[in-house]
This record gives C-alpha cells, structure tokens and sequence, in this order.
C-alpha cells in the first residue's frame, strides 16, 4: 500500500491511499464468504458456492464494489496509524480508480488536531480567596445548626416582625371576590416582604384572630397586575425559640459532649470546603490561562460538534424543567445572538483545552490504569444516580470506554498544571498544590494519544463512508 499525505490546513490532511489488487486478498475471502450464505445456486450448500459462480451469479461489479466497501475503512485506518495522524471525526471518502485484477485507489479527506507542544504550562500564578476560618464564621455557622433545631411557641401580643404565622388571605375587585386568589391556612414570617406589597405593613400590629383589608396589586396568575382588596386573617402567632449554645445542644445536635468541640468541628469542616474551594478556584484560571498561552487552530467541524453537543444538552434541560428556550433566554437577559456567541466561544475553548490536555497528558507520559478508570466511573454514576455496573455497561456498550480514558487522563494532565502552579491567596500566603501525578511508559502513553484523538472526535465504532463505488453505500 501506498499512502500520501497533503496538508490541505493545520488541521485538515488529504490522504492518497493506492493498493495493488493482490493486497485485497482477505477483503475478497470476507466478501465472498458472506454472498456465499446469501445466494441460493442450485448444486451447492449455503455458504458452499465456488467464487466464480459467485461473481457470474451476482456480477463481477457487485463483488468488487462489496470487497471495496470492506477494504476501505481498514486501509484508512492502517494509513491513519502508519502516518502517526490523530484523525478527528469522519474522513470524506473517495475512490479515484477500481481498475479489477490492477489496483484500487481513493482519497480521504479529514481533520486532525493540530501540531503543537505545550511549554509553557508551569509556573502559572493564580490569586485564591484566603482559606482561614473566622470566629464570626464558625458561630454563623453553628447558629444555621442551632435554627435547625429551634421550636416555635404561641405568643398572645401584637405581631411583630420575626413572628411566626398562620393566615388565609381572600381578595376582591369592586366587592366581587377572586375565587382563584385564596389560600388557607398559609405559614408566614413576617418582615420577609416575600408576598403582596402592603401585608407586612398590615399585620404588624394585628393579633391572633385579628381581619384588616388592605389594596395591593397582585402579582402572578390571571389577574397579575389588577388593584385589589386582600383581607388577611390571623390564625396564630408564634415565635421562634432557639436552644441555648451549651454542651446540651452539642449532644443533641451532634456527635460530640461539648460546645467547643463542636465548635472545633465546625471549623475544620469548613476550613476543608474553603480548601478544596480554593484548589477549584486556582484550577479553573490556571487552566483559563494555559489556553490564553497557547494559540492553535481548531477545525470547525470538531467545534460545530462541541456547539451542538451543548445546545442539545442546554434544550433537554430545558424541556425537563418546562422552561421555553425563550423564557430562559429572558431569565438570563440575553438575546438569540448573544446566547449564541456564548455558546460557540464556550465550545471553542473546551475543544482547545481538550487538545492541549491531551498533548500535555503524551508529553509528560500520563496514562489511567484500570483502578483509576473504576473510580472515575464510581464517581460519575454517583452524579447521575445510577449504579456503577450500570454506567460501566453503557459505556461498553456505546463504545465510550475510550472516552472515560480519556477523561481521566485528561483530569491527570490538568492535576499536573495546578501541581506546578504558583497559588496565593487574597494575604499573599502561599497555597500548597496538589502533588504531581505519575507518569507512565512509553506503550501506555501511546495508547493514551491513540484514545485521545478517538475521543476528541466521539466518532468511537464509525467508519468512513465511500463516495465512488459501485453501491454507493457506506463502507462496511
């Protein structure tokens, strides 16, 4: 086999692929093994038929054609790997000469990830928010707990703000009451100003059993944006009593015999979160930074992908939520264009990212292992509520096991960047990086850019399509 390559762009290549006929050998055993079992020729068994009744019974043409269209995506793929290509997506194919007994020939046309090396990667400053825990923020914190355990107990005084309440609220226009503007036995703090405008106003002062009418406009439902008379009556009034913060509340709020060991807990609890909040903080601008560093083409097929990839999984969530892409776009205060520029500009930095990921995982020889693989599929079924056995056989199934690989690699190289960053906080103290991952041989660092490029494209299972032979179908 031949094999040409022209660089058409810096990410796109022709592929010229010649192949004397002798070399199709194994793809004309399969062809002709497989008419065999289809054709009835009276003499022989299924699948017994000599290969030139065979090509007398369906034509020489169709053979030729069905051998083609079995030769072809192998000798792609032989040609992809032989020319050390990190093909993306499907190639354009097309033969160019079929000349039986003499040789085949075709081109394909396809993307591929850029040329590059990533070097400046280490060293990265980034700024973090301080992770040290204030007094007042352990006690705010503690004070969430002990609300949680608060009761509320009647009170027989004017309503004050921070009472507790049980009301019903009716409402009429001109003395006709709104039968759909009622509602019974509602639980209500007041001061929080979160229904009609004017009912705060007019319970404080009120007691329980108390009815006063007051004009508001109503907000939401039919009758949004009419003036109406809304009575409010009092059922109860009640105040919110807190435990005391001694060591009874600590034993019955948690696991520990003193307040100050709860306290203590609380601290290191919320030290750990303002940690790991800080690591995701420096890990999301070192690697905002690292894609601003490294300029690269990117193929617009892998990014028209990446776009639709997105606003496919933006309109599920929509239609799972009930929302009109309409109503987002207004909940948002954005315009079609603007949505739009957002969503391409999103997509092309995640697909550089990914490239640069990628070559940064080969030049520093990052793999995953199977230990490493099993966690990351534990993790991901976790976030998606289903069992680890399930999403491990979907991923089998849908040929994206390579993709899982991928990911994990891809957080590895990642992990190295944040590793070899220089993280302060908002105090100018510095803030110990994670360590830096491992690194791998050489066969399994090869096996890491293979996955690589498969997954970039998610085109995992698919074969090239032939233009140019005699069925017309794609090549199998």
């Amino acid at each position: 086999m031949k094999t040409d390559v022209e660089e058409l762009s810096p990410t796109r290549v022709k592929l010229t692929i010649e192949v004397p006929f002798e070399e199709l050998e194994h793809a004309f055993d399969v062809t002709y093994k497989s008419l065999a079992k289809q054709v009835r020729i009276k003499g022989f068994r299924p699948g017994k038929a000599p290969a030139r009744l065979i090509d007398r019974y369906v034509g020489r043409g169709a053979v030729i054609s069905e051998a083609v269209n079995h030769a072809v995506p192998e000798l792609y793929n032989e040609a992809v790997q032989k020319e050390e290509l990190f093909a993306l997506g499907q190639p354009d194919v097309e033969v160019t000469k079929l000349e039986d007994h003499d040789e085949l020939a075709f081109t394909a046309e396809v993307d591929v990830r850029p040329k590059f090396e990533v070097k400046d990667y280490k060293g990265i400053a980034v700024t973090v928010d301080s992770a040290e825990v204030t007094d007042e923020q352990v006690e705010e914190q503690v004070g969430t707990l002990r609300e949680r355990f608060s009761t509320l107990t009647g009170v027989e005084r004017p309503i004050e703000d921070g009472d507790h309440l049980s009301i019903d609220l009716s409402a009429a226009v001109d003395g006709e009451p709104l039968e759909d503007v009622a509602v019974s036995g509602y639980s209500y703090e007041v001061g929080t100003n979160t229904m009609l405008e004017g009912l705060d106003e007019t319970l404080r002062g009120m007691a329980a059993g108390g009815e006063e009418t007051f004009k508001t406009t109503l907000v939401g439902g039919e009758h949004e944006g009419t003036e109406a008379d809304v009575t409010v009556t009092v059922h109860s009034v009640k105040v919110k009593e807190l435990p005391e913060l001694d060591d009874e509340f600590a034993q019955l709020a948690s696991e520990f015999d003193t307040i100050g060991e709860l306290r203590d807990d609380v601290r290191k609890r919320m030290g750990e979160v303002r940690r790991l909040q800080q690591l995701s903080s420096a890990r999301d601008q070192a690697l905002e930074k690292l894609i601003e560093s490294v300029d690269i083409p990117l193929p617009d097929s892998v990014v028209d992908e990446e776009v639709d990839r997105r606003r496919q999984s933006l309109e599920q969530q929509l239609a799972q939520s009930g929302l009109t892409k309409e109503a987002y776009l207004e909940s948002q205060e954005k315009t079609e264009e603007e949505f739009d520029e957002e969503l391409s500009t999103g997509a092309r930095s995640a697909v550089k990212a990914g490239f640069i990921l990628d070559q940064l995982a080969i030049e520093e020889n990052l793999t995953a292992d199977q230990g490493e693989l099993s966690q990351y599929v534990f993790d991901q079924a976790q976030r998606m509520g289903v069992s680890p056995d399930q999403l491990a056989q979907h991923l089998v199934e849908s040929n994206q096991i390579r993709v899982a690989f991928t990911e994990v690699v891809r957080g590895k190289a990642m992990d190295l960047v944040l590793a070899e960053a220089v993280i302060t906080d908002e105090d100018g103290k510095t803030v110990e990086p994670p360590e830096r991952p491992g690194a791998s041989d050489e066969r399994a660092v090869e096996e890491a850019a293979k996955a690589a490029a498969a997954a970039a494209a998610e085109t995992a299972g698919e074969e090239p399509a032939v233009e140019g032979s005699e069925s017309g179908e794609d090549a199998k």
